[in-house]
């Protein structure tokens, strides 16, 4: 027998709604100040009745702030840094669940250990990796002498510079934040969850490896897979530090640091209906991903039977 509490339901709907105001208002009012004139914006406090300056101030953002170029480099940035990290972290789940090697426990522990090194604190050895790649070659040329021997080899017309450098360049954006222990170690509790039968009546067919992980896991993992596309895109969409790092040539700007540029400064007229414009179309892109992915976003967290 199910009981009926009108009084409590009635209490848990409003609850609700007074947490959907609270978190969404802060996107509210920044649809309404994107229809604002800078006049009104400037008033205090702001009118919270929508203009009619909506696709004027869209369109003066989108094009002062270059966001066309800047939202399709964070799209870049996001996408690679989510195929890098689901590939490298199922990849890496799979060898430590199903093979069988020394210090196998280690590696993982290794692996899982990385979760005390955010980005923050690692930020300025992976800048200096990334500014040159072979710097340590470099480094090890220039002990052993080597360029006295090409040298002596080419009438000291020749000598070699190992330089590589990633910045300026999406592969720089990306490559260095496409290791994820978090979701290496999700990958292998679900692998740990696959009923052995699978692996052993895989082998009996003469599946390899490959073909198993191929056939059997990355069918079984789609949900797991679905939902942490969402967590990381988003991720790897917001980025701010160390895009702002590693990127000089305003080509190659992410819309998080776009959108940062303008907002207005001390001296700078309180065009707050541009800056609120513009993060409104900033956001756009991981709130489509959401809602595209929403159904088996869900699904791969609270799915239980596999």
């Amino acid at each position: 027998m199910v009981e009926r509490t009108p009084l409590l339901d009635i209490f848990t709907y409003l609850f609700l709604m007074a947490g959907i105001l609270i978190v969404g208002f802060p996107i509210i009012y920044s649809l309404i100040a994107a229809t604002q004139t800078l006049e009104d914006v400037s008033k205090v406090p702001m009118p919270l009745i929508p203009g009619d300056q909506f696709w004027v101030n869209m369109q003066e953002a989108w094009s002062r702030g270059d966001l066309g170029t800047q939202i399709m480099n964070s799209f870049i940035m996001a996408t690679g840094i989510t195929m890098g990290k689901i590939t490298i972290s199922i990849l890496g789940a799979f060898s430590i669940v199903y093979f069988d090697y020394r210090f196998r426990a280690v590696a993982f522990a290794s692996v899982f250990c990385t979760l005390m090194l955010p980005v923050e604190v690692r930020i300025m050895p992976t800048y200096e990796v990334a500014a040159n790649v072979l710097g340590p070659l470099q480094a090890l040329w220039d002990f052993l002498h080597l360029n006295a021997v090409v040298s002596w080899f080419t009438a000291n017309e020749f000598e070699l510079a190992l330089d590589w450098s990633l910045l300026d360049s999406y592969t720089g954006l990306i490559l260095p934040l496409i290791a994820s222990a978090t979701c290496t170690f999700l990958f292998r509790q679900f692998f740990l969850t696959v009923p052995e039968e699978l692996c052993e009546a895989a082998k009996m067919d003469g599946a390899s490896p490959m073909t198993f992980f191929r056939k059997i896991l990355l069918p079984l993992s789609k949900t797991n897979i679905a939902a942490l596309v969402v967590i990381e895109f988003v991720y790897g969409y917001n980025q701010y530090l160390w895009p702002l790092l590693i990127t000089t040539n305003p080509k190659m700007t992410t819309a998080v640091i776009g959108l940062q540029n303008l907002i207005p400064q001390a001296d700078d007229l309180p065009e707050w209906n541009l800056a609120l414009g513009a993060a409104i179309l900033v956001m756009l892109p991981p709130v489509l991903v959401v809602l595209f992915m929403q159904r088996w976003f869900v699904k791969g967290l609270i799915e239980k039977e596999k």
